[in-house]
């Protein structure tokens, strides 16, 4: 299905942008998303800036559901839409009709941009966003494409509209001079931050980097348009999550270094605060003194904040790697790290500190992937996606969702080096008490016996035994005809 997709998209005329999406988000195992629609990603990104109207062109169904998420999520404006049927699709109407919304919103006083996000049916119709002008009444038109057979995951998605962004500002600043930040122009070099992260993480990264006669420059991401040209005007980028892609195109297009990894445990910083330092030219004894004020204080906080125990991890946000770092460096016995974002170069150091540990690492992890690491290992603590954790608590294993419980706290520096520690260990912890209701519960709502029944089922086997053989001649066909 998704092969087909994709077909259909390349004959509409989507051939150079799916060729892009190939390269620069290659799929894994699963070749389709196994979390919520990739759309998402950029949505929330669109959704989160200031001045920027963001619209779905896409099925009435998708939008809904991409509303229902965004406004889950804390979104406080409204998802621009617009509808379309079989007749405007296959016509050229829907174009129109999207042209004709992108006008009604262009207004300078309320916009600095407006994006249009082609979902899955548009971009396989081949919907042509890049026909529409540039700019209208001054106000950037962004049109971008993010089918869920193009872009694995939403994490990735947050990459596509950055990059957008950022290569429209990158030829706006080199057209002439552009908005400068709300506070002014830092006067030291600054480091601009790729990923979303923690809010507190960029002021631990900035008191860091303060020795080093630098500052903390926007987070990518960025709130507003005008940061998207301070996020240009720095010294390096520290690609904190590693699978920007295209970002990380548009900053090397600028003429900017990048550096992989993050300032995370006693290891990580001071690698990170090494290779900041060689990147922006920074001399060896200014880089060796921020070690000496910030690496003992990491090294105290982890000896404060100790985790014991046997954890799996896994997790589609993109810092998976670095939460296994700080987990190791806690104390935790860490056996398996699934990530459903790519490999790229700028993670290779955590890869290889990870496996250096006796780590299994999983790129493109499949949802399969990660419940089979739950199973293999039997940890005392399964971190991970909803279904995840869901695996595991029906084993009687303590788990912890990632996205809401793990990500969402400070990682960066002293700060998020005892940060984990409380919830980590109270999870572990709740042990007794899984064991206590598994032993309540068992055979409760498993296999047959699931829902709410009136009476006891009464089982039936030949029925299974029936289905079982239906299913092995289906195979046996279709193993003859592709030998054929």
């Amino acid at each position: 299905m998704r092969r087909a997709a994709i077909e259909a998209g390349e004959n509409a005329g989507a051939a150079e942008i799916l060729a892009r999406y190939a390269a620069d988000y290659p799929v894994g195992p699963h070749d389709q998303p196994q979390s919520m629609c990739p759309a998402f990603g950029s949505l929330r990104v669109g959704l989160r800036m200031r001045r920027t109207a963001t619209v779905l062109s896409g099925s009435a169904c998708c939008v809904y559901g991409l509303t229902f998420t965004s406004h889950f999520y804390g979104a406080r404006r409204s998802v621009g839409y617009v509808p379309f049927n079989s007749e405007t699709l296959v016509t050229g109407k829907l174009f129109e009709d999207i042209r004709d919304a992108v006008h009604q919103l262009a207004d300078p006083a309320q916009h600095d941009a407006v994006v249009i996000i082609n979902l899955c049916v548009p971009t396989a119709s081949g919907v042509p966003l890049r026909l529409l002008p540039k700019t209208i009444n001054d106000v950037r038109v962004i049109g971008i494409d993010v089918p869920g057979f193009g872009v694995p995951t939403h994490a990735e998605a947050k990459d596509v509209l950055s990059g957008a962004m950022l290569n429209y500002a990158r030829n706006e600043a080199e057209q002439g001079p552009v908005q400068a930040p709300r506070g002014g122009r830092s006067l030291r070099p600054t480091v601009t931050l790729l990923g979303e992260m923690f809010p507190a993480d960029p002021i631990g990264i900035g008191m860091m980097l303060e020795p080093l006669g630098l500052a903390c420059g926007p987070v990518v991401p960025t709130r507003e348009w005008r940061e998207l040209y301070a996020a240009l005007d720095c010294a390096a980028v520290a690609a904190i999550h590693p699978f920007y892609t295209s970002c990380i195109r548009e900053f090397e297009t600028a003429g900017r270094a990048v550096v992989g990894s993050a300032p995370v445990g006693h290891d990580g910083t001071a690698a990170w605060l090494d290779a900041i330092g060689e990147a922006c030219g920074v001399a060896k004894a200014k880089v060796d003194a921020a070690k000496n004020k910030f690496l003992p204080a990491i090294k105290g906080a982890l000896a404060g904040a100790p985790v014991k125990g046997r954890i799996t991890l896994s997790g589609y946000e993109g810092s998976e790697l670095l939460v296994a770092r700080l987990l190791i460096e806690s104390g935790a016995d860490v056996r398996y790290v699934g990530t459903a974002c790519p490999r790229t170069r700028w993670s290779e150091d955590d890869r290889a500190w990870l496996e250096a540990k006796g780590v299994a690492v999983q790129y493109r992890a499949s949802l399969e992937q990660d419940l089979a690491a739950v199973d293999a290992f039997v940890p005392d603590l399964a971190i991970g996606t909803t279904p995840v954790v869901q695996h595991a608590k029906s084993r009687g294993i303590p788990a912890l969702y990632f996205t809401n419980l793990i990500s969402a706290r400070p990682l960066m520096g002293p700060a998020g080096a005892g940060s984990l520690a409380q919830v980590i260990n109270t999870a572990i912890g709740n042990k007794a008490r899984f064991d206590a209701m598994t032993a309540l519960f068992a055979g409760v709502g498993v296999g047959d016996s699931a829902g709410v029944l009136e009476d006891v089922p009464t089982p039936h086997p030949e029925f299974r035994e029936k289905m079982r053989r239906q299913l092995a001649a289906q195979a046996k066909r279709r193993k003859a005809e592709e030998a054929i």
